[in-house]
């Protein structure tokens, strides 16, 4: 008899502990999933967007080179043709830095795939830190410091020519174009971490570690939590 309830016992333990069980692995299978779908769109939609941001200002800049270029023997105007030639040399450096200063995305896309096919994923987490890091560092005031030393300069030998408004113009002009080339970077690594931050939930004393993440929309402002 007391071997019949001892069996009753544990087949009604199994029971009750095996679809929990079950339920459990397979929220962590489905978390995990979707944590691999998330780092799915930022490394692809990152090498994606500097790809396109490459080829697209370095077009931009071959052609303000030829167009400088030609400009600085056939045109009319004296002061266009000393202009021309300040903007072939401003033009062929920035084409420069954009062949030689490429973005790390398409190398991080690739260490990725790597990591994804040996499952990784802490090695995943750590270089999405590292992308997000390079990121941060190409918006910084560093990546202003030789457009504003290239364009000052630019702006100072034309404003020593007489031209002190032609220089200023040409001076604002440059910097407003390399801002726009440094905010058009991806920049897909920083805003995922801007979505969810690592953090605990304390309950009693059960601590749980996590992420949240802030929500905020017109006349909206939420947060999502999620372990």
């Amino acid at each position: 008899m007391h071997a019949f309830r001892l069996v009753a016992a544990l087949v009604t333990t199994l029971v009750i502990t095996l679809p929990v069980s079950l339920q459990a692995q397979a929220q962590t299978q489905a978390q995990t999933s979707e944590q691999w779908s998330e780092y799915d769109d930022v490394f692809e939609d990152g090498a994606r967007h500097a790809n396109i941001w490459q080829w697209g200002w370095s077009g931009i800049y071959a052609t303000s080179l030829a167009v400088n270029a030609y400009q600085s023997s056939e045109a009319s105007d004296p002061d266009d043709r000393f202009d021309a030639r300040v903007g072939v040399v401003k033009s062929a450096l920035a084409l420069g830095g954009m062949l030689t200063d490429r973005q790390p995305h398409p190398a991080a896309l690739t260490e990725y795939e790597r990591l994804k096919a040996s499952g990784d994923l802490s090695g995943v987490q750590a270089l999405g830190l590292q992308l997000a890091q390079a990121e941060r560092e190409r918006r910084g005031w560093g990546a202003q410091i030789s457009s504003l030393v290239v364009n000052g300069v630019a702006g100072a030998v034309i404003a020593a020519d007489g031209r002190k408004s032609d220089g200023a113009i040409n001076f604002a002009t440059g910097m407003l174009v390399n801002e726009l080339q440094i905010w058009t970077q991806p920049n897909q690594a920083s805003s995922a971490i801007n979505r969810f931050q690592p953090a605990n939930l304390s309950l009693g004393p059960i601590t749980i570690p996590g992420e949240y993440a802030l929500h905020v929309a017109p006349q909206q402002l939420g947060a999502t939590w999620r372990y």
